[in-house]
């Protein structure tokens, strides 16, 4: 299937995390102009960039403090300058919180990066999909919305605020060519993951046995859920959540 992403700017903030990379690698397979955006790990989306480049794509690398509008502003005009008007945002970018119990600093630093930041750089695209009369805005939240972390509200809350303002962005803009949807990974295979203190092959085997599919979910599978969802070939898919968890869900 062609997915219709040949030539369209596509920004993937988080890009520098194993699902951020992915979802960029596969946007960039089919032809999208990527925007690799990174806060603190340069190094990683430089990767990106360089190994994209060298595949034959076009990509640059923007840094983006999703704590500070004028960073979020200045991000965007990079990209509609050196690559052209933004057709495509993936919000994939995370701030985790402290593994400590929530204090109201912890509370409002995480809503104000994971959701009211989001909303922000989401505020900076859409002018220039609205003069086009064409867009995907694809918010990555996680399955913690339905299933919260008894310890931490912050991470929870803020997602679940950011997938109620996703549905305000489909009925808002749909008029305008651009559809909003949500993608919720389940628990996936990730670096971070990986290196959390007690992670272990004996979780992965216990987590993909609760699975229908009795497999983890991986950075590639995310990617290619927000590839449709972000691309062309969906005309008609506004304002939905889509699980990428294997069905694990189902099974709770």
């Amino acid at each position: 299937m062609d997915l219709g992403l040949d030539g369209k700017v596509v920004l993937v903030t988080g890009a520098s995390g194993d699902i951020g990379r992915a979802i960029a690698d596969t946007m960039a397979s089919e032809g999208a102009l990527v925007a690799a955006g990174w806060h603190r790990k340069q190094a990683g989306a430089r990767t990106l960039v360089d190994a994209i480049i060298q595949a034959g794509g076009k990509a640059l690398e923007t840094q983006i403090d999703q704590h500070d509008q004028e960073s979020i502003q200045a991000a965007v005009h990079q990209v509609e300058r050196e690559l052209g008007p933004i057709a495509v945002l993936v919000a994939n970018a995370v701030s985790w919180p402290p593994r400590a119990p929530d204090t109201w600093d912890i509370l409002t630093d995480s809503f104000i990066a994971n959701a009211t930041g989001t909303l922000s750089l989401i505020d900076s695209v859409l002018p220039g999909m609205r003069s086009a009369g064409w867009g995907r805005l694809v918010l990555i939240s996680s399955d913690v919305v339905d299933q919260p972390m008894p310890a931490a509200m912050a991470y929870p809350a803020a997602k679940g605020a950011l997938e109620t303002a996703a549905k305000v962005l489909a009925v808002r803009e749909a008029r305008h060519g651009i559809l909003t949807n949500v993608v919720r990974p389940g628990f996936t295979l990730t670096d971070r993951a990986l290196n959390t203190p007690g992670f272990g092959q004996s979780v992965i085997d216990a987590e993909a046995a609760k699975t229908p599919t009795h497999r983890i979910c991986t950075p590639e599978d995310v990617a290619s859920a927000v590839a449709y969802l972000g691309s062309a070939a969906n005309g008609h898919v506004n304002g939905e959540t889509l699980s990428v968890a294997g069905g694990r869900q189902l099974t709770r």
